[in-house]
């Protein structure tokens, strides 16, 4: 996207920019097919509820995951016993949720020999679980294996951190760790002149591709429809089937984004309008060993050719894309060049961050179902 490009443009005026982000030609080739290639073989998500007023509101995440596991097994005509392991990201369950996803396992008819672990890499947490597949099944633990990521908002709240050394006041570094995220997405647009109209364009673009593919119907392949009961006002139960995501606001216009307040500083430029909304959902991504699925007569979609993770300043943690992705680019033998800045700036073509807006458990896993429709 446009916004990938200007922090790009930011960070390689800098004294400690990697090299790997500057542009460069390509001449680079992927390698041929290889029965050693890590494949995406099916995904499935449920909608994106809007937390604490949405459909999902009262929904447990364990039912959410266990939903988008059962859809995926069933889409594909996999037994259940399988999968080689199972990886959920998760950010706000205790413990990252480990029981939750094993409840929502054993919801899903998945044997309890499939072992499951849990992941929480913050917003990156469903893209680490994949990651954590691809890397069993490359170094031959398993030929299959799932990945998924998982939040309620509604129900687990941004709670504080726990318990935390009082030595972190020695530590500038650890002391930024604790900034709310808010007050970083602040900081990023400071420190790199990313003003308050250029957010607010950002945002209606973002609606508007998001409003635009749900009204053709682009999502409707990789949700799964959610029957669930929900609470009104009144305290009575209703029961619903939730079926598109609830984040997409095709009347968005840059005179109501410009109306809207900093949410979280006087004077900032991040406001609820051009923030991703908090919210509730599931995702799931069914990896396999290309071999195993071609035995299989499995659909192969893609492959998983790399990925790298780049640590950033905590208190400019948004800038992390603009590191991690050329890092991928280039493990995967591709440089970043035109083609892929192209690929980059056009890389949420449905929507993006600020619309549909899911929560920071499954962003990777949700990414990963947008990839396989």
């Amino acid at each position: 996207m446009h916004r990938l490009q200007v922090v790009l443009g930011h960070l390689a005026g800098r004294p400690e920019s990697s090299s790997a982000l500057q542009a460069a030609p390509c001449s680079a080739r992927f390698p041929q097919a290889s029965a050693s290639d890590v494949v995406v073989v099916h995904g499935r998500r449920t909608p994106i509820g809007r937390a604490s007023r949405g459909g999902f509101k009262n929904t447990t995440p364990d039912e959410l995951l266990s939903a988008v596991l059962t859809a995926v097994l069933q889409d594909v005509r996999l037994k259940p016993e399988q999968l080689g392991d199972i990886s959920v990201g998760n950010v706000l369950e205790p413990g990252a949720g480990a029981v939750m996803a094993r409840i929502a396992q054993f919801l899903s008819g998945i044997p309890e020999t499939v072992p499951l672990s849990t992941v929480n890499r913050q917003c990156s947490s469903g893209l680490q679980a994949v990651a954590n597949i691809a890397g069993g099944i490359r170094n031959g633990s398993y030929d299959i294996g799932m990945a998924c990521g998982v939040e309620s908002m509604s129900l687990s709240g941004m709670g504080n951190p726990g318990n935390i050394s009082s030595r972190l006041l020695e530590s500038e570094k650890a002391r930024d760790c604790l900034t709310p995220m808010g007050m970083t997405s602040e900081n990023v647009a400071e420190r790199f002149g990313i003003s308050r109209q250029k957010q607010d364009d950002f945002a209606l673009a973002s609606q508007q591709k998001a409003a635009s593919a749900q009204s053709r119907g682009c999502f409707r392949a990789e949700i799964v429809p959610v029957t669930t009961t929900v609470l009104d006002d009144k305290g009575d139960k209703k029961t619903i089937t939730v079926s598109q995501d609830e984040g997409v606001r095709p009347s968005t216009t840059m005179q109501g984004l410009a109306k809207l307040k900093p949410a979280f500083k006087d004077g900032g430029s991040t406001t609820a309008g051009n923030s991703s909304q908090v919210s509730d959902g599931a995702a799931a991504v069914l990896l396999a060993r290309r071999s195993k699925a071609e035995e299989l007569g499995l659909p192969i979609l893609g492959v998983l050719r790399s990925y790298a993770v780049v640590g950033v300043p905590p208190d400019v943690m948004g800038i992390g894309p603009a590191y991690a992705i050329p890092a991928a680019l280039q493990k995967a033998g591709r440089l970043l060049c035109g083609e892929a800045r192209n690929s980059c700036r056009e890389g949420e073509p449905a929507g993006g961050c600020n619309s549909p807006g899911p929560p920071p458990g499954l962003h990777g896993s949700k990414a990963g179902c947008h990839a396989t429709q």
